[in-house]
């Protein structure tokens, strides 16, 4: 019940389907504007499908400059166990690394890969293709939002969310399951550490140590989004503007990176893109617990404008838009693999 409480009066929990309520009749008008629903691929037009659904994120990085992410390595699905140690062998990756869908959904079947006997359990169970990626070296989390008209030579930072670990501190008495459960936006976790980690919550931290029980920002999985839109500079925008200027045909969406620290990420230094989103990018910093459900719908309804409005102007350049056959075909796709992943 107290769960249940938490997440009926923190509408952040609820199902996007409800928040999304609103949008949707957006979505519709706009649609008719554009004389159909799949205008959104011309909003990346080097992205599949602009980045809305089964869009590879191996071939996203593959869009990136190298400097600016860390090692990557896709494995398929179908290949042998010993194929795969070759491959992470030869890319220099190392132990401990991520493994992530190619094409995932909200963080799921994300896992921390310790070891070979993490890598073999992980490789057998996957029914997807996927990639393994070495760890970034940096404690901090942002996601940014950058927005480029086609027209234009340089583009904007919309918002940025800033994210806090699923992390607990030890007090010397307490197990790490009853940190867990006294916190409420972890306990919502719980299932999912507990078949993650087992025995291991039963372990009693000594005060003050700090355990990272889920080391990458996901809401989904627990970590905090705070609202760091008023730290917006000229100087980070500089240097964000810089870098997607690189990247071909990226015109809308978020990146999510990895930092040191913020005066050193505005001077464009030590810093790495954990994933960059296209046209499915939401502007996460809504999530933050001091933003009203209201103050979501305006900043949704802003950021779907703006993908519109690029859509359209790439389609005037002669980039077509998605036939609709395609894109029934490519949401069915996006339906099973959803499916697959979320039930890893």
């Amino acid at each position: 019940m107290k769960l249940f409480l938490h997440k009926l009066f923190h509408w952040e929990y609820w199902p996007f389907q409800i928040v999304y309520i609103p949008i949707y009749f957006l979505w519709v008008f706009y649609a008719l504007k554009a004389r159909t629903f799949f205008f959104f691929n011309t909003s990346n037009p080097t992205m599949r499908n602009g980045g809305f659904f089964m869009d590879s994120k191996i071939e996203i990085y593959n869009l990136i400059p190298k400097q600016f992410y860390p090692k990557t390595q896709f494995i398929s699905e179908n290949l042998a166990i010993d194929e795969v140690e070759a491959i992470v062998n030869h890319s220099e990756i190392n132990f401990p690394f991520i493994a992530k869908p190619d094409i995932g959904l909200r963080g799921s079947a994300v896992k921390k890969i310790a070891d070979l006997v993490d890598l073999k359990k992980y490789h057998s169970k996957a029914d997807f293709d996927y990639l393994v990626q070495e760890l970034i070296p940096f404690p901090n989390e942002v996601g940014i939002f950058y927005v480029r008209y086609p027209h234009e030579k340089n583009g904007r930072i919309t918002g940025i969310v800033a994210k806090e670990f699923l992390i607990v501190e030890g007090d010397g008495c307490s197990t790490i399951e009853e940190l867990i459960k006294a916190n409420p936006r972890y306990e919502l976790q719980l299932k999912a550490l507990q078949k993650e980690y087992g025995n291991q919550l039963k372990d009693i931290l000594p005060k003050g140590e700090k355990r990272n029980l889920v080391p990458y920002g996901n809401h989904a999985r627990g970590a905090k989004f705070l609202d760091y839109s008023p730290l917006i500079s000229p100087q980070l925008t500089q240097v964000i503007d810089d870098m997607c200027l690189q990247i071909d045909g990226f015109y809308f969406g978020r990146m999510d990176l990895m930092y040191n620290s913020w005066a050193e990420l505005e001077q464009g230094k030590n810093f790495a893109i954990v994933e960059l989103n296209g046209a499915a990018s939401e502007p996460t910093h809504i999530y933050d617990p001091k933003h009203s459900l209201f103050f979501a719908w305006k900043e949704l309804a802003k950021h779907i404008t703006y993908m519109f409005e690029i859509s359209v102007e790439n389609h005037k350049r002669g980039y077509p838009y998605l036939p609709h056959k395609i894109g029934m075909e490519q949401y069915h796709l996006h339906l099973q693999q959803s499916n697959k992943i979320v039930n890893f």
